[in-house]
């Protein structure tokens, strides 16, 4: 079972003090402050090789053979978390490939070949999913590839995506400098993952005439 306050911080960058790690700090600040428990990894600690073929792969108790230490990742960190924030530098249009190869090895323990894929498709199921994105680039649509497939993955596995961060740096750190203030909305992020008002509408959905609690908006100005 997730633990509804543990925020797993995934940070698919190789560099320690680059800009997608400034951004998972802020994230991890702003998570403590909001009084989640809060584990950051660097994947490429833990991942050092692709996915292969598992129908050839396989050990004969149904374990992954490669050796390095994504297990321990997926199962210690990822599995037990109830929110997940991924921080990713955009290369190329698209996520590291420390950070795809995350979501690719994951398949070795859903696929129906591995012994305990149902508990494991349980666990992955019905997170709270975050965004944090760094780039050297300010056009908008740098990041939309990205946003889809975290989108995509988000519906796939029932769970909640609520929020996307994207900074704007070159050089190791000067996301902070964004003007727009990538570290504080990461932060806002990390405090508000668990709580975030989440809205994802069916044709079929039942809802109100409105989408924020009326007592939030009556008494601020401009409003008549």
């Amino acid at each position: 079972m997730s633990d509804s306050k543990s925020l797993l911080v995934l940070v698919g960058s190789p560099r320690r003090a680059g800009n997608s790690a400034t951004l998972a700090s802020a994230v991890q600040r702003g998570a403590e402050q909001g009084g989640a428990r809060v584990t950051v990894r660097f994947i490429d600690d833990f991942i050092s090789n692709f996915l292969r073929d598992c129908r050839a792969c396989r050990l004969p108790d149904g374990e992954c053979a490669i050796a390095d230490r994504f297990r321990s990742l997926f199962f210690d960190d990822f599995l037990p978390a109830g929110g997940v924030v991924f921080c990713s530098p955009i290369y190329w249009y698209g996520l590291s490939a420390q950070t795809k190869a995350f979501f690719d090895r994951t398949f070795c323990y859903y696929a129906a070949s591995y012994p305990g894929s149902a508990r494991v498709i349980e666990r992955m199921a019905r997170k709270r999913i975050g965004l944090v994105l760094a780039s050297e680039e300010t056009y908008p649509g740098a990041s939309l590839g990205i946003v889809h497939q975290i989108q995509e993955y988000s519906r796939y596995t029932h769970s909640e995506f609520v929020g996307v961060v994207c900074g704007v740096g070159n050089s190791r750190g000067e996301v902070a400098r964004d003007p727009g203030k990538p570290t504080l909305v990461a932060e806002q992020l990390g405090r508000e993952i668990f709580d975030r008002r989440y809205s994802d509408y069916h044709l079929d959905t039942a809802r109100s005439g409105r989408v924020w609690p009326q007592e939030d908006i009556s008494n601020k100005p401009g409003n008549i």
